[in-house]
């Protein structure tokens, strides 16, 4: 019996080997074995052939389980059912004693299996799965040597089945934003990320999402200069409005010829020099994007034209807004704003927040945790929103329910949404 069950334990610690390699190879990452491959690891390399390759190793772990399984089986049967049936016989002797005895040691060696050499071993390998692969990948490739003749007979016959049914036989190690962004959370849970950090990610993913509207400064608030605008007037919006850069134009905004630099002005007002824009040539070509492109798009316009400043027309060559690098990297940097730019988003206290009319409604998203608004495409801040729900130009004291949150339109100006007042409901959500 001592030898049987010596021969039991040696099955389960084979049938635990197994186990771990299996699990500790599929959930081995490969970003993080690539990096211990870099850094000279040759165990690492061997880890990552064998998932370029898992068919033969699958199948000699796949034998050797079930190998391992039904010999257990045997062996533990005829080992304890003798002395399980002579341990039971002072309490029952009747004709089912065998079969008693028999449930009882196939409970007890199934237990053992299912324990020792699949469930503990399996748990300890996604723990790390890395470390672990890397230990016994040695001792699988001698495995996969040995059992070639079967591995190649199983082999073959799993791939003519695969073809046949038209099922991949290797997997997608394509890897998405959503995949990154998620990594990103999830380190954020586990404390290897600050959650700042997270947040940085999340944004430098949404820059290909978002469209230029949604960051850039809306066409009636853009400050700009006319050819024939005086001295004192231009004196007067460089100090009422503190800018780098202002368009210039020819009568109205959608007349732009281009722009001007504070650095080339302020010289000539603390000089006392002329600042007739139609008279010196301080005027620069100004970039300009369509609104249809991301803000992916537009930092690479923004790269390849060396500026950092660019207006933004429509279809109809109209401009419609103004969008700075400045505006771009506050999209990634979310809280970051610069000093001459208020908050569009004010937390008044746990169940309000005002916002203004022209925040982005990705901004918005993030701010009351709402996962999507509804027809989102079709609009693309906090106003579009309410006029998309409400049907018609807003008027103050209107008000939608969505998603647990009263929206409600507290200021107008001139049919423009100047302030929203965003209360959390307790109500029925929409």
């Amino acid at each position: 019996m001592l030898d049987q069950l010596l021969l039991i334990l040696l099955l389960i610690a084979v049938s635990a080997f197994l186990s771990m390699s299996e699990i500790s190879l599929a959930a081995s990452r490969k970003v993080k074995l690539r990096l211990l491959a870099e850094g000279g690891d040759a165990k690492a390399r061997q880890v990552l052939a064998l998932q370029d390759s898992p068919g033969n190793f699958f199948t000699v772990v796949q034998i050797g389980l079930n190998a391992v399984s039904i010999l257990g089986g045997i062996v533990g049967e005829q080992a304890l059912s003798p002395h399980v049936e002579a341990l039971l016989r002072p309490l029952y002797d009747g004709p089912m004693l065998g079969t008693l005895s028999f449930a009882v040691s196939f409970v007890f060696v199934t237990s053992l299996f299912v324990l020792f050499a699949d469930l503990m071993p399996k748990r300890l390998a996604m723990v790390r799965p890395e470390r672990i692969a890397m230990i016994v990948v040695r001792p699988m490739l001698l495995c996969v040597w040995l059992f070639a003749p079967l591995v190649w007979v199983f082999n073959g016959l799993a791939d003519i089945l695969f073809r046949w049914l038209k099922v991949p036989g290797a997997r997608a190690e394509d890897i998405t934003a959503d995949d990154i962004v998620a990594m990103a959370d999830a380190g954020a849970q586990t404390g290897a990320l600050l959650r700042q950090e997270q947040h940085l990610i999340s944004n430098v993913f949404e820059l290909d999402s978002r469209i230029v509207p949604s960051a850039m400064t809306a066409r009636e608030s853009i400050v700009f200069l006319t050819l024939s605008e005086s001295e004192e007037s231009i004196r007067r919006k460089i100090a009422e409005h503190p800018h780098g850069k202002f368009p210039v134009c020819e009568a109205g905004i959608d007349s732009v010829i281009g722009y001007v630099d504070s650095k080339d002005i302020l010289p000539r007002i603390v000089q006392g020099q002329d600042l007739s824009l139609r008279t010196q040539p301080i005027v620069r070509k100004i970039l300009m994007l369509p609104d249809t492109l991301s803000l992916f798009e537009a930092l690479e316009r923004f790269r390849d034209a060396k500026e950092d400043f660019a207006l933004v027309i429509n279809e109809y060559a109209l401009v419609v807004g103004l969008l700075s690098l400045q505006d771009v990297m506050n999209t990634v940097m979310g809280d970051l704003v610069s000093p001459f730019q208020e908050e569009l988003i004010v937390r008044r206290d746990d169940h309000s927040w005002l916002i203004d009319g022209v925040t982005p409604i990705e901004d918005v998203m993030q701010a009351l945790d709402i996962e999507v608004f509804e027809g989102f495409e079709n609009y693309e801040t906090v106003a579009g929103f309410l006029m998309y729900r409400l049907r018609k130009v807003p008027r103050r004291t209107d008000s939608v329910l969505y998603a647990g949150y009263k929206f409600e339109v507290v200021d107008i100006d001139n049919y423009r949404i100047d302030q929203v007042l965003v209360t959390r409901e307790a109500g029925p959500v929409e």
